[in-house]
């Protein structure tokens, strides 16, 4: 198998980058900054557009794309496109080369990530699952958070890339770990979310200046990136979505299935996971998670 360090291998690996949605796009970005030959396949023109003009170069198929990588990086948004991209005649696994790694910073459930890192594994291929949180901002900016699953050797070879995508990266165990960390990661938010939402709606209730309430709150123990990132949606009724409920509703499926396996109890993580799934189907699910205020204020009496 090739070492990406090997000295008779180019400096920095190709890179072939799959999905270029809110995430893929500045993802793959920052890494052609960082100096890195990107080549992109996604199903949108626009965005293979905007990769192109950003100096990398359009793929027309996954098997293009792939073909000549050094590192494969998928970003796509559930267990199913990724099955859907890895698998078949078309698929990653049949065209890339022996020796290759496939870093799938997608969202799925850990299954998934041990399954596809079994697969691979049999043509000679390896694997990370390195899901991320810190949503639209954190990737443009480059500061994501990134949990990681696989083996230390993969890891280690990948850590230059991630450096470029993240500031905390951190290997989290076997393949999959990343996976369950992330899942872990969507419970806290979506509850921090939602506690956020239903402060903000008491506090205009009872007549408080909002913009001076939430400053306060965020310098102290109730302060936390989900209120920093999401305070001005709040204030502006901005839900142009960052990260959208439909994915939020999708990751929390993730954890409460997840938790069930283990018997581990979510009582407030159910209830949460409901709210979700209401505001979806109320019709927000294109939304920006921050629209949970939305639910908070129809239970409240509001007409939207």
């Amino acid at each position: 198998m090739s070492n990406l360090a090997d000295s008779s291998r180019p400096a920095r690996p190709a890179i072939a980058w799959i999905g270029l949605g809110i995430m893929g796009s500045p993802m793959s970005e920052n890494l052609i900054k960082a100096g890195y030959s990107v080549t992109g396949f996604t199903l949108e023109q626009d965005k293979l557009d905007r990769l192109s003009a950003a100096g990398g170069t359009a793929a027309k198929s996954i098997a293009e794309a792939v073909k000549d990588a050094d590192v494969i990086v998928t970003m796509v948004p559930a267990s199913p496109q990724v099955e859907a991209i890895a698998y078949g005649p078309d698929g990653i696994l049949e065209n890339a080369r022996p020796g290759a790694l496939i870093v799938d910073m997608s969202s799925i459930t850990p299954q998934t990530s041990v399954d596809l890192a079994k697969a691979a594994k049999e043509k000679g291929l390896r694997v990370l699952d390195a899901p991320v949180s810190g949503g639209e901002a954190g990737a443009i900016e480059a500061v994501l958070s990134i949990m990681v699953g696989g083996d230390q050797a993969d890891f280690d070879e990948a850590k230059p890339l991630f450096d470029a995508l993240g500031k905390t990266i951190v290997l989290c165990g076997p393949h999959g770990s990343g996976q369950t960390v992330k899942a872990a990661n969507q419970l806290i938010v979506a509850v921090n979310i939602q506690a956020c939402a239903e402060a903000v709606v008491f506090l205009e209730k009872s007549g408080v200046n909002l913009q001076a309430a939430l400053d306060v709150l965020n310098g102290g123990l109730a302060g936390s990136t989900v209120l920093t990132r999401k305070k001005d949606n709040f204030l502006n009724r901005d839900f142009k979505p960052g990260f959208r409920i439909d994915l939020h509703h999708k990751d929390m499926g993730i954890v409460t299935d997840a938790a069930r396996n283990v018997g581990a109890a979510l009582p407030v993580g159910a209830v949460v996971a409901q709210l979700v799934a209401s505001l979806r189907a109320q019709g927000d699910g294109g939304l920006d998670h921050s629209a949970l205020l939305r639910s908070v204020e129809r239970l409240s009496g509001a007409e939207l």
